[in-house]
């Protein structure tokens, strides 16, 4: 059965295009983990500061698989400044993981 986790970060009013740019830099990162299948990044289109990292993934354990995989731990790492340049801020100010079955829709 499909699982569906979303991370809603919040981020400053001037933090998207940041998060935007991030996740463009590792897209592609998760699609050859076993379960993995499906991913968006949700853009808000109103005045909110939350947006959404949705997966889909085949089962809970495909899923705990990926987190504790070197590939899930250098995706999210900071990263290391280049000479003579700060270390990247965070662009989250905070984050949650919110967990989901599909309980009905249309199947498109």
């Amino acid at each position: 059965m499909t699982i569906i986790k979303i991370n809603a970060i919040t981020v400053p009013s001037d933090g998207g295009d940041e998060l935007a740019q991030r996740f463009a830099a590792r897209a592609g990162a998760v699609d050859d983990r076993p379960g993995f299948e499906g991913f968006e990044l949700l853009k808000p289109t109103d005045d909110r500061l939350t947006w959404l990292v949705v997966t889909r993934w085949a089962d809970e354990e495909s899923f705990q698989a990926w987190l504790t995989s070197p590939s899930f731990a250098h995706g999210h790492r900071s990263e290391t400044p280049k000479d003579g340049e700060p270390a990247a801020r965070p662009v989250g100010v905070s984050s949650e993981l919110w967990s989901y079955a599909i309980a009905g829709g249309t199947g498109r």
